[in-house]
């Protein structure tokens, strides 16, 4: 029997960019003639000159995953973003000497304390009280140090973790592998301690879950895909606490395939959901359509 679940995803995440690519121009001028109307001086993406408007008051900071970069991560969520009028700016973060491009490997604790100084950048420019942080992968599980540990709870007004590793993961398993190689894991935290923070189990995991996920006056919401191969079991994603909605892609569109990649990268499904997220007094419901909106 053919392995129907690999031939389809990388078909369904072809379906979403061609989609995505071809997405009505005439939807585009309205969302932009809209935009218009709602009066934002500025739409541009990290532009620094961009001030909220009333309907959208928080600035956007998007936080990359694991050897991302704050441009590739979000070449189709930002502009999603941007046309319907936010202040979007995205960060770098856990860059290591000598590795250029492909950054979320340095210790993440150090990295929520980068996200800490460039949101305070954000404010400073934009003139807003708060922010709301959009994350994939390690970047919607790191904030939530930002958040508990480093005083980012007074500063931010909502999280949005696309796939995040919340608790950490196995990797499909390979990780349960490393004690069976004398040194792995030493070698692993030496040379890419980014990575090894995000192994279940880990001290950086034990400590920032300890005592419960969330914290008070932050807003939660986790994007899960079921065929998340990277960040497993992919219900660990989940957070618990307050103020939490916890969604799982495939309950509001059977039909969506994608996996730890594509829900960051080009899945207009997972983007219409974060926008219900971002601006829930106006949600409309994400089903399978919401890849043309």
């Amino acid at each position: 029997m053919l392995p129907w679940n690999r031939v389809l995803r990388p078909l369904a995440a072809l379906l979403l960019a061609a989609a995505a690519a071809t997405v009505p121009t005439a939807a585009a001028h309205a969302s932009t003639a809209a935009d218009a109307t709602a009066s934002v001086p500025s739409s541009g993406w990290n532009d620094y000159r961009c001030k909220p408007s009333a309907a959208h008051p928080h600035p956007v900071v998007l936080v990359h995953g694991t050897l991302g970069n704050s441009v590739d991560n979000w070449l189709a969520l930002a502009p999603y973003l941007t046309v319907r009028g936010y202040c979007v700016f995205s960060v770098d973060y856990g860059r290591l000497p000598g590795v250029p491009l492909f950054n979320g490997l340095g210790p993440i604790d150090e990295s929520a304390v980068q996200l800490s100084a460039f949101v305070d950048k954000v404010l400073a420019a934009t003139g807003a009280a708060e922010a709301d942080l959009v994350g994939h992968s390690q970047g919607g599980m790191m904030p939530r140090y930002y958040l508990k540990f480093l005083g980012g709870a007074a500063k931010v007004h909502a999280l949005v973790g696309i796939a995040p590793d919340n608790h950490g993961t196995t990797l499909s398993g390979l990780t349960r592998l490393l004690p069976y190689f004398p040194g792995a894991e030493d070698l692993l935290t030496a040379a890419t301690p980014g990575l090894a923070d995000q192994i279940v189990g880990s001290d950086f995991l034990t400590e920032l879950n300890e005592g419960g996920d969330t914290v008070p006056g932050v807003r939660y919401t986790v994007i899960a895909t079921r065929y998340d191969e990277v960040v497993t079991p992919w219900r660990t994603q989940f957070l618990s606490g307050s103020n939490v909605r916890n969604v799982l892609l495939q309950d509001l569109c059977p039909l969506d395939l994608s996996e730890h990649l594509a829900i960051g990268l080009l899945d207009r499904i997972a983007f219409h959901e974060v926008a219900n997220a971002l601006d829930p007094a106006h949600a409309t419901a994400t089903t399978c359509a919401s890849v043309l909106s």
